[in-house]
């Protein structure tokens, strides 16, 4: 008899493996010292918790309760979206934070990928936001 039962077994990697990858975009945004210049901005912390609290609630919506995982994705997906509305900020005509808030939306995404057991999906979105950040070196910043 194991002493942690399947079910939760599974919530636990799935929770791991998301908080890695949160940590992954997370990471980013603390190295190129965005998460200290933009008021608000989310960093490694906010990012792994935002990856790690959407799988906990979608992994263990689907896996031990009969809950529509659409209708849970949904849910956290708009209460995410006011996190990120935070970390944006107007100020003498420009706009900062939108990048971070961005990037904790799809934290949260990743995080639900991950609570469904779509690791590869998850993984390669990690991988594609990671590239798309890096190419703000490119971009012309006044």
């Amino acid at each position: 008899m194991a002493l942690i039962p399947q079910n939760e077994m599974i919530i636990v990697i799935r929770v791991v493996i998301a908080a890695l990858l949160g940590l992954a975009i997370g990471l980013q945004r603390e190295r190129r010292k965005v998460a200290q210049k933009e008021y608000g901005a989310a960093g490694l912390r906010t990012h792994a918790i935002v990856s790690v609290g959407a799988a906990l609630i979608t992994a263990a919506g689907i896996l031990n309760f009969p809950i529509d995982p659409v209708r849970i994705a949904a849910s956290i997906m708009t209460g995410v979206g006011f996190i990120g509305a935070g970390t944006v900020i107007a100020t003498q005509g420009k706009i900062k934070g939108l990048t971070t808030a961005a990037t904790v939306w799809t934290a949260a995404a990743i995080g639900i990928a991950i609570g469904i057991g779509l690791f590869t999906s998850a993984i390669t979105a990690t991988i594609i936001i990671l590239a798309l950040l890096e190419l703000s070196r490119f971009e012309k910043i006044e």
